[in-house]
């Protein structure tokens, strides 16, 4: 009985001391051994409970207590996500340290601080980077590039423009490197960006592939909304292939119009020359000596010339058109369209569903929304298919428990063990002490039994001794003791008052139990 009462006492201190602790949810998680040692410092100096699991790696702290933990610790650079950063060169002394070191603690301080950057994207929790920073080779005409690998650990999944954006930023961080030269690996080893210089045309065809499903996606949500509004939603599914040429084409075309005659430039020349020669005296000459008739004549001889030139040149330019055509976007050659649409749905008089398919009218009508939607033209091939079929119905999903009383999942937990406490204490008092409580009560009525009968043994025992023959009269007994004796009254007066002392001394030494049988007593006659 001790030991039972014992172990509840303890057992109630125990729950008493569970109920009163606050709450205990998570600060921070997958911790490294530094970053614990300094918070579990923060939270001793500021006398803070906490507890320590997956051998430190988690902190709990109290419920109330944790986005003002969180914000403290990140005012201070608490967790530091197990990178260092330019606080690398705070406590170096720059004298007794060579240029290798130098240059590896920089590579070291900044490959942390890039970490520490892209640990601040909502998808990345933590993020590892690693720099190659080749040095130029003593008479190389050729330089190497950098490159770097970057491992992340992520909360979901990163697309394509976050993947991107990585590489940039660690790109615009390292002076040469190229974001083509920046390496990630998911932390499942899931290859996310290859880290390597691609050639134009693997780039080129990669692009033309996103373009034609970007395509395709774009035309099939088109057509789904369009249709949607009158089959209902979620009873029509479209799919799209899209054949396209994205081939990158040229062309440079020069034209000459001869109506189009222009005078770029006209230069016209225009001469006047006369000229007149007089002699005074005759020249002497063969002439003179011959007899002439007009020798006699007075006068000379004189001679005269007149030349006009106009000279007019006319330059035109004929007309000419230069176009360059390239064309980037691709060309649709062929659509092929399938649309799958429900049929239509209701209840009957016993509010059972039923199905009915749609008419063919209804159906040419919706074939003819989408050959218009998608520009439907026969002379390139395209096609549409449009079927009626039933769709399965989908499974539904099961809903959860909401959360009632503005209790979170740690305070449903926290009844649940109390409640599970209360039962092993309820089962402890049934099967245990209740149990030893009987077998003590059954064990007092047993008592008193035995005291009755020992005063009848003592009251027999007497009552034989006084009248048993053969005692002799002068056995230390005088004559008026032996009257006594032979005094039936005053033998049972001496017997009861025999029996009453030996009773008073039961009830002296055993007052609980006497008490206990006198109550029995009591209930019995009543």
């Amino acid at each position: 009985m001790g030991a039972v009462v014992i172990g509840m006492l303890g057992f109630f201190i125990f729950l008493a001391t569970r109920l009163g602790s606050p709450s205990m949810t998570i600060l921070y998680g997958d911790l490294n051994s530094g970053d614990s040692s300094q918070i579990v410092s923060q939270l001793q100096s500021r006398s803070i409970p906490y507890e320590l699991k997956q051998n430190g790696s988690q902190i709990l702290v109290p419920a109330d207590q944790v986005m003002k933990l969180r914000l403290s610790m990140a005012g201070q650079g608490i967790p530091s996500g197990g990178s260092i950063g330019y606080e690398l060169f705070d406590d170096q002394d720059a004298i007794g340290n060579t240029n290798f070191v130098q240059n590896i603690n920089l590579v070291r301080a900044l490959e942390g601080e890039l970490s520490r950057t892209i640990q601040t994207i909502g998808a990345v929790r933590s993020a590892r980077v690693h720099l190659v920073l080749p040095k130029r080779e003593l008479f190389s005409r050729e330089k190497q590039k950098p490159s770097a690998s970057i491992t992340v650990k992520t909360s979901g999944v990163l697309d394509k423009e976050q993947i991107s954006a990585i590489q940039h930023l660690v790109a615009a961080a390292v002076p040469s490197l190229d974001p083509n030269r920046v390496s990630i690996v998911s932390s499942k080893g899931k290859l996310l960006a290859r880290g390597q210089e691609e050639d134009a045309s693997t780039t080129m065809s990669q692009k033309a592939e996103e373009r034609r499903r970007t395509y395709e996606n774009r035309l099939g949500r088109t057509i789904e909304s369009l249709i949607e509004k009158t089959v209902g939603h979620g009873k029509v599914r479209a799919e799209i292939k899209a054949d396209m040429d994205f081939d990158r084409i040229s062309t440079v075309d020069e034209k000459y119009n001869p109506d189009g005659q222009v005078v770029r430039s006209t230069q016209s020349i225009e001469e006047s020359n006369q000229n007149r020669d007089t002699e005074g005296t005759q020249p002497v000459s063969v002439g003179t000596n011959l007899p002439d008739p007009n020798a006699n004549a007075s006068g000379s001889a004189s001679s005269s010339a007149a030349q006009n030139r106009t000279e007019e040149t006319v330059n035109f330019e004929i007309s000419k058109q230069v176009i360059n055509h390239v064309r980037e976007s691709g060309v649709v050659k062929r659509l092929s369209v399938a649309v799958l649409i429900d049929g239509v749905r209701g209840y009957d008089d016993n509010g059972d569903p039923t199905y009915k398919p749609r008419t063919e009218a209804e159906m040419e009508l919706l074939a003819t929304l989408v050959r218009g939607t998608i520009g439907f033209n026969a002379d390139r091939g395209d096609t549409v298919e449009v079927i009626n079929m039933e769709f399965s119905e989908a499974e539904e999903e099961q809903v959860e428990l909401e959360l009632f009383f503005g209790l979170d999942k740690n305070d449903l937990l926290r009844i649940a063990e109390v409640l599970v406490l209360s039962i092993v204490a309820i089962l402890v008092i049934l099967l245990v002490i209740r149990p030893l409580v009987s077998r003590a009560f059954e064990s007092i009525p047993s008592a008193a039994a035995a005291g009755e009968r020992l005063l009848a043994d003592q009251a027999a025992a007497a009552a034989a001794a006084l009248t048993a023959p053969g005692v002799p009269a002068d056995a230390g007994m005088d004559e008026e003791q032996f009257e006594e004796l032979i005094d039936i009254d005053r033998v049972e007066g001496r017997v009861k008052a025999s029996s009453v002392k030996k009773v008073g001394e039961i009830v002296e030494k055993h007052p609980e139990e006497a008490l206990s049988i006198i109550r029995q007593w009591m209930y019995q006659e009543g």
